[in-house]
């Protein structure tokens, strides 16, 4: 029987996809640039190098935040500040806080029965905007922030921080929910915490070991804790 469930923010509960679309299309627009489908692709790529590089404890924060705007400007063949652009564009992120399908009816009807903590990674202030705006904040107990923790999931320091802070409740009492295999996923099995996948598009698993469950929906979270 959990005690607590570790919930994952950006496309576990939230819809990073759509809301980073939509801020990144109103970047590049201040810019006089189309964000074509090719830019994205470009982005994209390259945002999920760097924060690779981060979860494995290469390089800084701010080499994300900065380096991914660089490149793509550099791509496009303009100079930019990398990190001047990244505020422009949490500017934008802050004001998106769409639910996936699903997912606030999950929390509502957990938070009488478990308690509910959210693990991410992600800049502070961005993510605690989303989370208000959303209006997820009643819901759970606590809120753990990589840039808050000074450590990022999947390493074993972030969820030291994590559980120092929640005595009460031992890592084997505990699920964690996260669409990210290297962050999510990973860190829960080196932790010890039961782990459950939030696979959509039914990827494959790059781990050596597996999930302890895999869903699709994040609505399938309720079926698994009725078992």
């Amino acid at each position: 029987m959990y005690k607590a469930i570790l919930f994952d923010v950006d496309d576990t509960l939230l819809d990073f996809k759509k809301g980073q679309h939509h801020a990144l299309e109103k970047l590049f627009a201040d810019q006089g640039v189309v964000f074509t489908s090719e830019l994205k692709e470009v982005y994209q790529e390259k945002n999920h190098q760097l924060w690779s590089a981060l979860e494995a404890g290469k390089i800084s924060r701010n080499d994300v935040l900065g380096g991914r705007f660089e490149s793509i400007f550099d791509y496009l063949g303009m100079k930019k500040d990398g990190l001047e652009m990244d505020q422009l564009f949490r500017q934008y992120l802050n004001q998106e806080a769409e639910y996936l399908p699903g997912a606030e009816k999950v929390l509502a009807t957990l938070q009488d029965k478990y308690e509910l903590y959210i693990v991410t990674n992600g800049v502070a202030d961005t993510q605690k905007s989303r989370l208000t705006k959303a209006g997820m904040y009643p819901y759970v107990k606590d809120v753990f922030i990589s840039e808050e923790t000074g450590y990022q999931k999947p390493m074993t320091e972030f969820f030291d921080y994590v559980f120092d802070r929640v005595p009460h409740v031992k890592p084997s009492e505990c699920l964690i929910v996260g669409d990210s295999l290297s962050a999510d996923i990973k860190g829960g099995l080196l932790y010890g915490i039961d782990t459950c996948w939030l696979n959509p598009d039914q990827k494959v698993n790059t781990l050596s070991q597996e999930p302890t469950y895999q869903i699709r929906d994040i609505s399938e979270v309720l079926t698994i804790l009725d078992k």
